[in-house]
């Protein structure tokens, strides 16, 4: 619970409503610590304090609403954040991953004395239940371990979604990944499991691009001391990338996934900048005459319906290593300390374990 800016968390006992028309009730298993549930205790995303944190989750349908007929109770589902409507222009098109009328549970959980939470994302699950809107769980293949399957609910899937959705990367593509956090690890996985010839890794931090190497990526680039845009253009024959994505989300990151794809190359931005932040100093002859895309990412631009089934399967087929980005198994009052070590760059994904998680 995030009771105010920069104020650490605390664990309280909450109310968690019975579901209503349109609603689930879902016994979190697994819940990864995302740095939106930073930004969220700083103030960052708004100031409805207090905020009932944690969103990257896994767990068990325990109720439904009377109109609920996608999910049942005993369902082994992962939580989305962006439950699609069916209606919107969006939708009505066809491109649901786009929907502009996601939407949450009605009502709302509680403190004792109750006071209102606003739940992160609309998910709240640093909570051994929580309560969301019906279209937020997405029912996957039970035997999948429930610490790495809930990390597709969030920054795992905002990058291979970079890799696979938004930057349409194929077979025999070259992909660079500026930052090489979760989300660009989950970039350089989406990459090579689209079969990318190369895929090269750039960050400052060698421990990251260790990781990274692990998960597929064929070169990787310590930028601390090098020009990454010279690397990336010399390994790829002086072209440069056919698709860079920036999973840091900066004006100078994003200037250099510009100069470091290939003429006609995708730039994808899926790293979140904050408000004050400009575009880059870009003579405007160079948007034109290098051509190509330059995109941003919302969410990896992922259905869950169908995206999240498809890759468990594949975790289960080993062909995804989703354990990878599982760095430890916290108790929930270790998520202040998991805060610290994200800081500090030394986990992918600090994964709090409610009851019946472990596997």
């Amino acid at each position: 619970m995030a009771h105010g800016k920069g104020q650490p968390v605390s664990i309280e006992t909450i109310n968690v409503p019975d579901p209503e028309p349109g609603e689930a009730l879902v016994q979190v298993q697994t819940c990864g610590v995302c740095h939106t549930d930073l930004h969220y205790r700083e103030g960052g995303i708004n100031d409805d304090f207090p905020f009932l944190l944690g969103h990257e989750a896994a767990g068990v349908v325990e109720a439904v609403g009377p109109d609920v007929t996608d999910v049942a109770p005993g369902d082994f589902v992962i939580l989305n954040w962006r439950a699609v409507c069916g209606q919107c222009r969006a939708c009505r098109r066809g491109e649901p991953w786009y929907c502009f009328d996601t939407h949450n549970a009605t009502q709302k959980m509680t403190l004792g004395d109750g006071t209102e939470l606003s739940p992160a994302l609309g998910i709240g699950a640093f909570a051994d239940k929580t309560l969301v809107a019906a279209g937020q769980c997405t029912k996957v293949d039970p035997a999948a371990r429930p610490a790495a399957a809930g990390l597709l609910g969030c920054g795992v899937m905002a990058g291979l979604g970079a890799a696979i959705n938004t930057g349409g990367v194929g077979r025999g593509m070259s992909v660079a990944v500026i930052g090489c956090g979760g989300v660009g690890a989950g970039a350089v996985a989406g990459a090579a499991l689209a079969g990318a010839s190369r895929v090269i890794a750039v960050d400052l931090d060698d421990r990251k691009l260790e990781w990274a190497r692990g998960l597929g990526a064929t070169h990787t680039v310590n930028s601390k001391g090098i020009d990454p845009v010279e690397a990336i253009q010399q390994l790829t024959d002086g072209f440069g990338a056919d698709v860079v994505i920036d999973a840091v989300g900066r004006p100078e990151t994003w200037k250099q996934a510009f100069y470091a794809r290939d003429l006609a190359g995708t730039v994808v931005l899926v790293g979140v900048p904050t408000p004050e932040m400009k575009l880059p100093d870009i003579p405007l002859i160079d948007v034109f005459g290098r051509g190509g895309a330059l995109k941003s990412s919302w969410y990896g631009d992922c259905l869950p319906s169908r995206d999240f089934p498809m890759l468990v399967d594949l975790y289960r087929q080993g062909r995804l290593d989703l354990d990878a980005f599982v760095s430890e198994e916290i108790g929930l009052d270790d998520v202040e300390g998991a805060f610290d070590k994200m800081h500090r760059g030394d986990v992918l994904r600090s994964v709090v374990v409610l009851d019946g998680g472990a596997r």
